[in-house]
């Protein structure tokens, strides 16, 4: 059977410690979309880590982690990343690359970089990874899969003379740099041949005999639902699909077989970037709950930029575990709260004079103003608590009251960073 991670909101949600707590009775970890844009920051027995490109069940040694087809693979991070492990003595790992998956090429972070500059500020706020000009790349028909690293080379050369042809007019002309030539583009071609070939492999053959097999496959997104660019806030989105639906092609399984999807939910709202926030807070109140929050304060795990903080958005979370198809919710660093003796929270918004419930779409966004419901705080400290009923009365209702909202059963609460600082009901 095959189980999704997701997030509901704007992405930080904590997809990377729950992939790493659940990843204990799965067979294959599986990264679907994205690429190196966000972070899943891990906190277990062998330290705390930000993982950008690895899957978040590289830590045990029963589960392959896999890279599938619909990854933005940055190959340099993921060399990176696997190295890092290794000497923060993190056992070799089975890591599984797919060979239909695409690679970030240095030219794609270079007019990431190169077009936030042009645009100032009216930038994307783009983490500068490369990723909008990946997946332009990819859907334009100019992209490199990693088969083709050992196709006939004379053939890839002139694929790599077709990039230069239609990439050097922009970086001339509007970015005002050097041009590229084919030779720079197939060199670190090959240089990513060697360095992915003992990884690579026919994903989609394995995940399909791991299915008939009845082996436990996890899948991880990255981001979250209203970073999506169908479904989020656009044009302040992402550039893969964030959604628990896109697994079936990014990962290659079949739509059926996703039979539990879990909606990740922090208990407060915070954004990294640019795009609407309806209820988004600032100043100290701001500073104090983004210093509380997270593990150890709430700052980008790709840019180390400091989030946008917020209440809890029950209109944009229920809209987020609707859109992802979610079975079941997970609350996440609900003790970060634990010092407020109120607790506001987002039930609707205000907009042209009417109390909008559904979540809009973001010209009618634009314009909402939050609906604010203020329940009790429970004053203490909850970390090291493993039962729900063990759980402050006021922090139980405010769990309750969040499940009745959103219309998805809570059934898992994070009170704590580590692995087992984990509630399941």
């Amino acid at each position: 059977m095959v189980k999704a991670i997701v997030g509901a909101n704007w992405g930080d949600e904590g997809k990377g410690k729950l992939t790493d707590t659940l990843a204990a009775g799965c067979d294959y970890v599986v990264r679907y979309q994205g690429g190196s844009n966000a972070g899943h920051t891990i906190v277990n027995n062998y330290g705390k880590f930000a993982l950008h490109m690895l899957p978040s069940g590289v830590f045990y040694d029963h589960t392959t982690s896999v890279i599938g087809s619909g990854v933005a693979l940055d190959v340099d991070k993921f060399v990176r990343e696997i190295a890092a492990l290794r000497e923060r003595g993190v056992p070799a790992r089975r890591v599984l690359v797919s060979d239909r998956a695409q690679m970030v090429m240095p030219y794609h972070v270079s007019f990431d970089v190169w077009e936030e500059e042009r645009l100032g500020k009216n930038s994307f706020g783009s983490t500068r990874s490369g990723i909008a000009p990946f997946y332009a790349d990819k859907y334009s028909k100019i992209g490199f899969q990693v088969c083709q690293l050992w196709e006939d080379p004379d053939t890839l050369m002139d694929k790599c003379q077709h990039v230069a042809d239609l990439k050097n007019p922009l970086i001339q002309h509007l970015y005002h740099r050097e041009p590229m030539t084919a030779r720079q583009i197939f060199d670190r071609l090959m240089e990513y041949k060697e360095q992915l070939a003992p990884y690579v492999g026919d994903v989609f053959q394995e995940l399909s005999a791991a299915l008939d097999a009845g082996r436990e496959i996890l899948l991880e997104g990255q981001l979250g639902a209203l970073r999506d660019p169908d479904y989020g806030i656009y044009p302040m989105v992402t550039s893969s699909n964030t959604l628990a639906g896109y697994g079936a092609v990014g990962a290659g399984v079949p739509p059926y077989a996703i039979q539990e999807v879990i909606a990740v939910v922090k208990s407060y709202s915070s954004a990294v970037g640019t795009g609407l926030f309806v209820s988004e807070i600032f100043g100290g109140e701001a500073d104090e709950l983004r210093r509380r929050g997270g593990d150890g304060g709430e700052y980008g795990a790709t840019t180390g930029r400091p989030r946008r903080m917020g209440w809890l958005d029950l209109v944009a979370s229920r809209y987020g575990c609707r859109v992802q198809g979610a079975t079941q919710a997970a609350f996440t660093v609900l003790d970060a709260l634990g010092y407020l003796e109120e607790i506001p929270v987002c039930v609707a918004y205000q907009a042209d004079g009417k109390e909008i419930h559904d979540f809009p779409s973001t010209p009618t966004l634009a314009r909402c103003k939050p609906v604010l419901k203020t329940l009790p705080g429970w004053k203490c400290d909850i970390r090291g608590i493993r039962k729900f009923e063990d759980l402050p009365k006021a922090c139980r209702d405010y769990i309750l009251f969040a499940e009745e909202q959103m219309g998805v059963p809570i059934k898992i609460i994070s009170n704590g960073p580590a692995r087992e600082d984990v509630i399941y009901r």
